[in-house]
């Protein structure tokens, strides 16, 4: 099977399995949207939804949000760890926004990528999620499935991230990005993988991966 036929396999699989697809961090607008994202990093999403609505309901927009003091904000946003970092950077991006963009989450990617504790990741989740912009944002789930279906190296997330955007087509990467990480969460997770309920994988599965699978399974 060529490279091709595997992202096909892909493609016509995950929207049979997600017609619909969910968005994994409740968010309002692109603002909320980019806290929430912050907030993700080495975090879940279902902690992440948890917390949110604590945090916005005394601040859902930069104005407000410096009116908090950064302990303030560290205190809300402990439970997602790495809180030190995540509410300098929530507090200083939200100073930037309002000096430098009128209170608005700007809609380029270096713009978004000169904002406190934003790296390409988080642009990317914003740039495609709330403005509708072509991205393929790489996080574990994309990265491990990418190596797991033989279209990456898995040498590192900038290179998953360029393999994705070779092989995908770009009017796809928006909702194949979320359908990836719904199906990584779901069908073929890093821990206590079944490739019996994994059926891109069973299908086009890296021969490497699926002989280390089979040697664990057998033992």
């Amino acid at each position: 099977m060529t490279k091709q036929e595997r992202a096909t396999v892909v493609i016509n699989t995950l929207k049979e399995i997600y017609p619909e697809i969910p968005i994994p961090l409740n968010h309002k607008d692109p603002y909320t949207l980019l806290i929430a994202v912050l907030l993700s990093a080495q975090c879940t999403d279902v902690r992440v939804n948890q917390i949110t609505p604590i945090l916005f309901a005394k601040a859902d927009n930069p104005y407000d949000m410096v009116k908090l003091s950064v302990e303030e904000i560290k205190e809300i946003i402990r439970p997602c760890g790495l809180s030190p970092m995540k509410s300098k950077g929530i507090y200083g991006l939200s100073q930037i926004l309002i000096e430098k963009h009128n209170g608005e989450v700007p809609q380029s990617f270096e713009a978004l990528e000169a904002l406190p504790a934003v790296g390409h990741k988080t642009a990317s989740v914003v740039m495609s999620q709330a403005f509708g912009v072509p991205a393929f944002p790489v996080d574990t789930h994309i990265h491990r499935l990418m190596y797991r279906w033989n279209l990456t190296n898995g040498k590192n997330v900038a290179q998953t991230e360029k393999d994705a955007k070779a092989i995908f087509p770009k009017e796809l990467w928006n909702d194949l990005h979320l359908q990836i990480i719904w199906y990584g969460r779901e069908y073929s997770p890093a821990r206590g993988w079944d490739l019996e309920k994994d059926p891109i994988t069973k299908a086009i599965g890296r021969k490497s991966v699926l002989e280390e699978y089979y040697k664990k399974t057998s033992r």
